[in-house]
């Protein structure tokens, strides 16, 4: 019996989960997994992003550019927060995009259908 693809995003969402949670040197290194699941490319996507320690107080507020997203295609993504360990992280806030862009103009693709995700012990809201 064939195996079939995973599917990781479902029609007409846009899944983003916090996949990992590794500390480096610098920082934390926080990997996301990024599903299109519209039936447009999304040529930009930049969020406005909280990031909260473990009492629940802002650390700081920065922005995560994801770049492109092709419809119906997993991505990978990898920030590295520097001077912050894994272990003081309690939340990610996404306050909302920054930036969207699809077809060459500006876009609602990035917050509709927004599905926040999270594997690690780092909760994702927004």
């Amino acid at each position: 019996m064939p195996v079939a693809a995973q599917d990781t995003g479902a029609a007409g969402t846009l899944s983003l989960e916090l996949n990992t949670t590794k500390s480096v040197e610098s920082g934390c290194q926080l990997s996301f997994l990024i599903q299109n699941g519209h039936d447009t490319d999304i040529d930009a996507a930049v969020y406005e992003t909280v990031l909260l320690d473990t009492e629940g107080q802002v650390d700081r507020l920065t922005l995560f550019d994801f770049g492109a997203l092709p419809a119906g295609r997993p991505r990978v993504r990898q920030f590295v927060v520097p001077g912050t360990g894994c272990d003081g992280l309690g939340q990610i806030l996404i306050n909302g995009a920054n930036r969207c862009e699809a077809g060459g103009a500006e876009s609602d693709l990035c917050t509709k259908g927004l599905e926040l995700k999270s594997r690690s012990d780092v909760e994702v809201i927004g």
